[in-house]
């Protein structure tokens, strides 16, 4: 693979982590996740946990560990989302 191939890899694997930080944290400061779609959190996290058997599939660990941690991420704040709706 080229190395122009690895920084690109890279840096949508950081941004794809990333990005749910920004969402978890308000959610947290805020107790508060009703804007949050809990549809869209069950497709994102479904996706999440379908790239990691492909990328088990196919045996690339990048693949997999990047989508690992937004899988983790993502399934927080589905947590959140159901934690703080169940809340009353």
């Amino acid at each position: 693979m080229s190395p122009l191939a690895n920084i690109v890899g890279v840096a949508a694997a950081l941004c794809s982590m990333t990005s749910f930080a920004p969402q978890l944290l308000k959610i947290w400061r805020e107790r508060d996740a009703s804007s949050v779609s809990l549809r869209m959190y069950i497709v994102t996290v479904t996706g999440f946990s379908l790239w990691i058997a492909y990328g088990v599939l196919i045996q690339s660990w990048p693949v997999i560990g990047s989508n690992v941690v937004c899988l983790l991420l993502s399934a927080a704040i589905l947590a959140l989302k159901w934690r703080f709706s169940r809340r009353g």
